[in-house]
């Protein structure tokens, strides 16, 4: 069985109705399940929230006050990331479901899904990018010490690049951080070089795959399947956290790739697959997606490739081979970079 956590109060993780995250997402997508017979493979957990001490192994005391303060009277996080009454509470509750299915695949369950999750931008002191804590982090700090796990895998396809996780982790061999995202010479953050690869003991660990405006489905798989399948297996993890944003859509208001409905599908699938052949506890982070409708469409496939459902949403896919050549010779650069760390044959 499979392990979903939702509370009716992640739909107040709501930046305002001028902001691109508004908080209908979570209620959209278990409606959506409801409405296609998806949701009865998954047990649905109410997550409590994440505690300071949770909290407190990732970020500093100074910045967790400043949200509790913010919290209070409201205002501004950063330029991008309002700050609205009570967001304290539910940025805590969030954490909270990701803890809650990151505890329970040591249970009885091998998947696990957050609706509300995936936040990367936020670093130890400091976030933008709508992001307030980062449960990624958190989680990973929660399961090393309550379940002593060694080896954590993050592939993380969110089309924005994780800076924050990436700035936590720079250093640490005990965490894989894989990121494909559109490259920040194009799109916020800015960050996620190809050249970057981690530093001192964790060289290696972190692998960035930027991609050009404009690549499509096609693509986009070859970059992940000359990389991750290799990496995953090879390293062999405890646990692997997929944060599967969906705002690589092509219709996504705030990026520019164009990944068509058929590929989530197709990318949930092997990354369970991954998974299955290593330690078959996958942990799933919904992640970004600003087009309302086109990302709870994302989503279902996400759920149906997790599901390994016969029957998914397609759609026509005119850009698919966008940036073929382009692509292709990243992924020759990164490995070539990456060749004293991995074996990609």
């Amino acid at each position: 069985m499979n392990l979903l956590t939702y509370h009716s109060d992640y739909n107040k993780y709501d930046l305002g109705v001028d902001h691109p995250l508004v908080g209908d997402k979570p209620h959209n997508i278990m409606d959506r399940l409801r409405e296609k017979g998806l949701l009865e493979f998954f047990d649905v957990l109410s997550p409590s929230p994440a505690t300071d001490e949770d909290i407190l192994r990732i970020h500093g005391a100074s910045y967790l006050n400043k949200i509790k303060e913010l919290s209070k009277t409201g205002g501004m996080l950063s330029y991008d990331t309002p700050a609205p009454k009570g967001i304290y509470e539910i940025a805590a509750l969030s954490a909270g479901g990701t803890i809650a299915c990151g505890s329970k695949l040591f249970e009885k369950y091998s998947i696990s899904i957050n609706p509300l999750g995936g936040f990367h931008h936020a670093s130890q002191n400091q976030s933008s990018g709508f992001c307030f804590f980062n449960d990624i982090a958190i989680v990973i700090e929660y399961l090393r010490i309550k379940r002593n796990l060694k080896k954590f895998l993050i592939i993380d396809l969110d089309v924005h690049h994780g800076n924050g996780t990436e700035d936590i982790y720079l250093r640490d061999p005990s965490v894989v951080n894989i990121s494909i995202h559109q490259d920040g010479r194009t799109l916020y953050p800015g960050t996620g070089e190809l050249e970057n690869i981690g530093e001192d003991m964790g060289s290696g660990h972190t692998v960035n795959i930027p991609l050009p405006p404009g690549t499509g489905s096609n693509a986009y798989l070859h970059a992940f399947n000359e990389i991750v399948p290799y990496i995953a297996v090879e390293y062999d993890p405890d646990i692997i956290i997929y944060q599967s944003g969906v705002d690589t859509h092509h219709s996504d208001p705030l990026a520019d790739l164009n990944i068509a409905y058929q590929t989530y599908y197709h990318l949930a699938r092997s990354i369970v697959q991954i998974s299955e052949q290593t330690c078959n506890k996958l942990l799933i982070l919904l992640g970004g997606g600003y087009n309302s409708t086109t990302c709870i469409n994302a989503y279902e496939n996400i759920f149906n490739g997790v599901l390994n459902k016969d029957k998914y949403l397609t759609e026509p896919d005119t850009f698919a081979f966008g940036n073929m050549t382009k692509v292709q010779a990243t992924i020759k650069e990164l490995k070539k970079i990456l060749r004293n760390y991995w074996n990609f044959e």
